[in-house]
């Protein structure tokens, strides 16, 4: 059953899309630095950023007066607009705009809400009424999909309030356990698995410090934002829905905004050593956000907060750019890296009425970058108003489409605008389309903290070695490289066409040397886990840093003999140019080459080596 909406019945989530719709298929993937679709096609997301339902109010005075909201905007803990225009008014207008999706942001506040929405909340809309803000966010969620836009969940905030500064909302956990956080999440993606139409979850908005601490990326802490989204990244994917894209936008800031103090806005460039792997490959997009008025070590502050750091937009485009691939598209840039992925700016944006020559400079040159790199995007924001509740100017000057209180638009698409020619140019750049083919894929393994257990297939086999810390290549990967401490590890899929594992739930935990043949000592004087013949080797497992078991799989055909040990306790030894990427920097490490296979690890528990990986046996694949 529809929900009508001003007299236009909704289709549920499920529907056959509209003719507006276009062609894609979903679910979409990545292949390299692209997100795909069903058909292996570009999908290019050109987004826009649907904001009110994360919360704008400003965290101090009467909630109830909108003077305390952001830009005098009450959003309701809903969606923007909804109280000026219906429905598919709107996404007429967003349709006319050129994107193709919106980054829908909500708070956790919302999910459990259950008191309705005032009737002025959705004056424009009179069939939401009575509705909780989750309803009418579901209500959103069925209207864009069915119009044929994808949609991109994102948890903007813990409570329902403005977002970003020291607000109570810098983390993910901030007011709640990393583990509700988790259970939120796989709830939402339970709740839309059957719309086809939502494509990603964006897991949570620029992770920042709170007064007393900085987030970090691998410290394996309670503010360890790695860790947190590799959660629940894996949980979504495992116990929700595993066609979704994961988002994971990196930490916006640390440090305290002063000078002569350590500061900044780490963005990806921790990604360069510490990668996600999740449990489905394919699926992982990294994001950052760039707005003129911050820097790399400007915290965007003017007066309290303000340092001497140059903004973005007081840098020059040559200096610009080079903050841009540092800081996040060296990640899409650098192909067959354990590291590569899409990269979207999800948010950006400057005001309507932006004078300053700086400003307008800086919007300009970012957003040809964009163009020229084929990024993928989404504008902050999409909706806003122009006038109050009384009809008095007002309303955010940032948003490309506003409304006054009787519904009539202006902004970007009305001729007055000076963003329009370049955010038109940035809609009808040219743009790689069509297919696109598979790339190897490289993935890390990391057992810094926990387990890296990422192969569905082996999790659902059980521990298969209690009291170690585990790792073990995604399913369709192998185990090519490992590292001589710090227990790190490298999987491909490369030089194989199809999943090299048999079907089947065998496998062969190693701890001895009994399958080494005779005449077969690779490693002489060292323990060798070597796997049964025709099998191939997927995981291994520490205890300390010392090894403890290999997991070997069977291989789906025959596998080559031909071999070689490669050494790696006194320094790397890897095939040239390094294939996917230094996957244990500042680490000794050993990896076979692009056309073989791991069979085995040796270690020795002499002293200096202290039962830490040494050696691989590499085979040739065919």
């Amino acid at each position: 059953m529809g929900l009508a909406l001003t007299g236009v019945a909704v289709p549920s989530a499920a529907a056959t899309p509209t003719p507006s719709a276009g062609t894609w298929t979903a679910p979409l993937s990545t292949r390299g630095r692209y997100i795909v679709d069903a058909g292996g096609n570009r999908f290019r997301l050109r987004s826009a950023n649907w904001d009110g339902a994360q919360g704008s109010w400003t965290g101090s005075g009467d909630a109830n007066d909108p003077a305390n909201h952001h830009s005098g905007q009450d959003s309701y803990g809903i969606p923007l607009g909804l109280d000026r225009v219906a429905i598919p008014s709107l996404l007429g207008d967003f349709h006319a705009l050129g994107i193709n999706s919106v980054r829908l942001p909500f708070s956790n506040e919302m999910i459990h809400t259950t008191a309705p929405v005032p009737d002025a909340a959705v004056a424009a809309n009179p069939g939401l009424r009575g509705k909780t803000p989750l309803q009418v966010y579901d209500a959103v969620v069925a209207a864009l999909t069915a119009d044929g836009f994808a949609v991109v969940l994102n948890n903007h905030t813990n409570t329902t309030r403005w977002c970003c500064g020291v607000d109570g909302n810098e983390r993910w956990n901030s007011r709640q356990t990393t583990r509700q956080w988790a259970d939120d999440w796989v709830f939402m993606a339970r709740h839309y698995r059957d719309n086809a139409r939502v494509v990603g979850a964006d897991l949570y908005n620029e992770v920042r410090r709170d007064i007393l601490d900085d987030p970090n990326w691998g410290l394996g802490d309670g503010h360890d934002w790695f860790a947190a989204a590799q959660e629940a990244g894996d949980r979504i994917l495992s116990e929700a829905n595993p066609n979704l894209l994961i988002i994971v936008e990196g930490i916006n800031w640390t440090g305290i905004p002063a000078d002569g103090l350590p500061h900044g806005r780490p963005l990806l460039t921790p990604v360069r050593t510490l990668s996600h792997t999740l449990v489905v490959s394919g699926k992982l997009v990294y994001s950052a956000h760039f707005y003129g008025y911050t820097g790399p070590h400007h915290s965007g502050a003017t007066g309290l907060g303000e340092t001497h750091d140059p903004r973005y937009q007081d840098l020059t485009p040559d200096q610009l750019e080079a903050a841009l691939h540092d800081e996040a598209f060296y990640v899409s840039a650098e192909s067959g890296q354990h590291f590569t992925a899409p990269v979207w700016i999800s948010e950006f944006g400057v005001g309507s009425d932006e004078g300053g020559a700086a400003a307008r400079t800086w919007f300009s040159h970012f957003t040809g970058y964009l163009a020229t790199a084929d990024a993928d995007f989404a504008y902050w924001p999409l909706v806003g108003w122009s006038t109050d509740s009384q009809g008095r100017p007002g309303g955010d000057s940032w948003a490309l489409l506003r409304y006054d209180r009787d519904g009539h638009r202006s902004g970007i698409l009305d001729g007055t605008d000076w963003r329009a020619d370049a955010v038109r140019g940035l809609m009808t750049a040219p743009q790689r389309s069509g297919y696109v083919p598979p790339v190897p894929a490289w993935h890390m393994l990391t057992t810094d903290h926990a387990d890296a257990v990422q192969s569905l297939r082996v999790r659902a086999l059980g521990d298969w070695d209690s009291g170690a810390r585990k790792a073990v290549c995604p399913d369709g990967e192998r185990l090519i490289g490992i590292s001589h401490t710090q227990g790190r590890g490298l999987c491909t899929d490369t030089a194989t066409d199809e999943d090299l594992r048999a079907s089947g739930s065998d496998q062969t935990v190693v701890r001895d040397e009994r399958y080494v043949p005779p005449g077969g000592d690779w490693a002489s004087g060292y323990s060798k886990l070597q796997c049964p013949q025709g099998q191939f080797l997927l995981g291994y497992s520490l205890r300390g840093g010392a090894v403890s078991a290999a997991l070997c799989a069977p291989a789906r055909r025959t596998l080559g003999s031909a071999s070689r040990t490669v050494w790696f306790d006194r320094g790397d030894n890897r095939p040239p140019g390094g294939p996917g990427g230094d996957f244990a920097y500042g680490n000794y490490k050993g990896q076979c080459s692009s056309d073989e296979y791991a069979a085995g690890l040796a270690y020795t528990n002499a002293i200096g080596h202290w039962g830490r990986p040494d050696a691989l046996l590499c085979r040739s694949l065919v």
